[in-house]
Parts: C-alpha cells; structure tokens; sequence
C-alpha cells in the first residue's frame, strides 16, 4: 500500500515530540504537546472547520456543523495529544514493512533490536499488509496519535464530500491523558455533545465500555535504625517489614498473571532504608465490591503489621482514581450497537473487550457524557515494539465516519 492520507497524517504528528511529563506542574505538561495541537488547530482553519485552542486547559475544541435538516444527536470525538511517559517520545524515527511476510521484524541491527512473532504472535494476523514500526529506540506514538489521524481523516472526507450525511460533530483533543489529567479541565458544556467516543483503544475491531475501577495506594513503613553489632531486640528494619507486608499479596494477583477481568495489585515502584521504606501500589478491579475488598485487604494487613511492631509503622494513603464506566454507558447501548454496526458494514469483525485500564472516556462518562472507546488499529503501546497497520489506520476513520453517518440516518434508533 503507498502512502494515505490517515498514514501520511499519523506521521507527521508522531513527528512532534509530545511525551507527557507527570512531574510538570504545567498545562499541558510539556510544551511539545501545545505544538501538537496548534499544527491540528492551523489543519482544522484550512479545512473551514471552526476550532480553538483552550490556552487554560491545553484542549483543542472543533466543531463540524450538521449537514442534514432533521434533527440529529450531537455526538463527540476524543482522542488525546500526548505520548507516555514510559518511553521516550523524542526522534521517532519510524519504518514501514510493506507486504509484512510474517516473520520476526529486526528494528534496530547495530543495537540486536528485534520485533519477535514468538512474543507476539499476533503480528501473523497482518501477512501481507504494511507495518508502521519503530527504530526500537523509541515508542511510536500511536497510542493516541493515531486516534488523532483518523478523527483528522474522518473530518477531512466530510469536508471534502458534503453529500455524505451527518450531524453536528464536535472534536476535542485533549492533553495529559497519559498521567491521567487528560479531562481535568474538559468543559462539558463548551463541548456541547450529547454522547462521545474516545479513539483510543487497540486493534481493529475492538469496542470497549467497561474498565477497571481504579486507586493508588502508598504504603508507608517505618523503622527504627540502630548499628547492627547491637541491633538484637531493638531494630526494627522498614526494608523488611516492607516486604512481609508486600508479601501478603497472593503471588497470582499482579499484571503479570492476571487477564480479562481479573483485577491486580501493581508495585510500581519501591525506595528506602532501615528507617522508612516506601511501596507505591496501584490496585485495580473491574467488579466495584472487588475493587473495594481489596483496598480493605490492603488497610487490614497493614492493621495486622501493626499489631505486631506497634502503631504507626505502616501507613497507607489510598485514593481513588477512576471508575467503570460500564454503568455509565449501559443506559446509552446505541453507542455500541452503531458502533458494532458501523464495523460490520465495513466487514470488520467487532470484539467487545474490557479495558484493562483506564481511558479519557471514563472520567467524562461519570462527569455527564457517556463515552465508550474505540479501536485505533495499533499494538504493544508505550513501548519500543508499538507498531501500527496501514490497513488499520484507513478501515478505523471509515468506522468512524460511518458511525456519523448510522446517527444523521437513524439518530439512536439501532433497530434498522
């Protein structure tokens, strides 16, 4: 496949640098994601499209106007500006394997760099089609740049083909979704949708409305340091205590062995010394009594600890972060079923999956706008093997500009 005009946008945009910076106290966090959106804000001018960059909160608004008579729901599109943190985002230097024959891809020789088909088998799917791939010293920024390509392509064709039937379309691209600020500052009601999608997900095909209900855990314990030649009775080592706590964890219940549905406990990252040690969790559930039986867990060993060294040796400070937003969309099944519909019309097989995460679209589902996630078509995300399909790229702003089109012909009606 030679160059699109999904592709030929998705590389120009990965081409800025925009890797959220989570120890920023700015908006947005770093000064290459409000490039990013001042490049899509001159775009949106060329094509006619009303658009205006939000300086306070780093967002991007747009609106298309309806082109029908009757009345149509208003319905939204997100997708977000940043790259993750967990990789650098900086000279993205990305390759395309056209007519991918299945076999491992080396993305960097001098550095024995290579993208494996024994790590991941999925990548025989795409025999035959053509890989955005990285140089293996970078992530590639799919995740979100090409949700941002294909909302940009869906616009464009709209504007390029008025007889092709939709409503009021409204567009935010917002900033920060990687450090989870990403709707810190959305205006609803500037917004003006009734329901939305974010454009954030995986591969093609795949729908999702329900994600994990989410919170933070810091795990503070505290220790008493004396020299070890007199220790006997008198240490008492946080390091250690740290770990007997850790290890109330049941072994099978972290990322690493868990899928689907199945919730976690992350140690994401851990410091300290005889005096204080310190454990940052995550902790993550699908179904909410889970959620909240394991935050109680957490409290409940660390009671036990307690009771055992004395009061105030561990200390836990537990946020919660986000919510499914599974009971969000629910009452708004339409979002799903034109979607399900829209890729079925296009001969995409649909898959809805669980988010093993969390997305834009939850925040705004509990902050009044019903918003499930869709497929951006890229794989293996903040990480130096993310590839993407060409293919995948153009099918995916075609589902989208027929999810507008389902709506400006049936509204929320479904049953057609």
């Amino acid at each position: 496949m030679s160059s699109t005009p999904t592709l030929n946008r998705f590389l120009r945009y990965i081409s800025v640098a925009s890797q959220a910076d989570p120890n920023s106290k700015t908006i947005p966090s770093s000064p290459g994601e409000a490039d990013v959106s001042r490049l899509l804000l001159s775009e949106l001018t060329e094509m006619g499209i009303e658009a205006e960059y939000d300086e306070s909160s780093g967002i991007l608004y747009a609106t298309l106007p309806s082109n029908v008579e009757h009345d149509v729901p208003v319905i939204g599109w997100i997708a977000h500006v940043d790259t993750a943190p967990n990789m650098s985002g900086v000279g993205i230097r990305p390759r395309i394997v056209h007519d991918y024959d299945g076999a491992d891809i080396v993305l960097n020789e001098e550095l024995g760099i290579i993208l494996s088909t024994q790590m991941f088998p999925e990548m025989k799917d795409y025999c035959g089609q053509d890989l955005v791939v990285t140089d293996g010293t970078t992530l590639l920024g799919a995740d979100d740049k090409a949700g941002v390509a294909e909302i940009m392509t869906m616009l464009a064709n709209f504007v390029k083909h008025p007889e092709l039937p939709h409503g009021t379309l409204k567009i935010a691209f917002t900033p920060d979704e990687e450090i989870g600020r990403g709707t810190d500052h959305f205006d609803i009601k500037k917004f003006g949708a009734e329901f939305a999608y974010t454009v954030d997900g995986g591969r093609l095909g795949e729908i999702e409305y329900e994600n994990f209900n989410a919170a933070a855990a810091i795990v503070k314990v505290h220790g008493t340091s004396i020299h070890p030649g007199s220790a006997k009775g008198k240490m008492k080592n946080a390091l250690l205590m740290f770990m007997e706590f850790h290890n109330k964890i049941p072994a099978d219940m972290n990322p690493a062995c868990t899928d689907g549905y199945e919730g976690f406990y992350h140690l994401e990252a851990m410091s300290g010394d005889v005096e204080l040690a310190t454990g940052e969790y995550i902790i993550r559930d699908h179904d909410k009594e889970l959620f909240e039986a394991k935050k109680t867990k957490m409290l409940e060993w660390a009671d036990e600890l307690n009771e055992k060294y004395g009061a105030g040796t561990v200390m836990i400070e537990l946020k919660d972060s986000y919510y499914n937003m599974k009971e969000k969309v629910e009452p708004h099944m339409h979002l799903i079923d034109h979607a399900r519909l829209a890729m079925e019309s296009l001969g995409i097989e649909t898959e809805i999956v669980p988010v093993r995460g969390g997305t834009d679209g939850a925040h705004l589902s509990f902050m009044g706008l019903p918003c499930p996630n869709l497929c951006t078509g890229g794989h293996n995300y903040h990480g130096r093997y993310e590839y993407v399909p060409v293919q995948s790229l153009e099918k995916i702003s075609l589902i989208l500009q027929e999810i507008s089109m389902r709506y400006a012909r049936f509204g929320t009606n479904t049953e057609q």
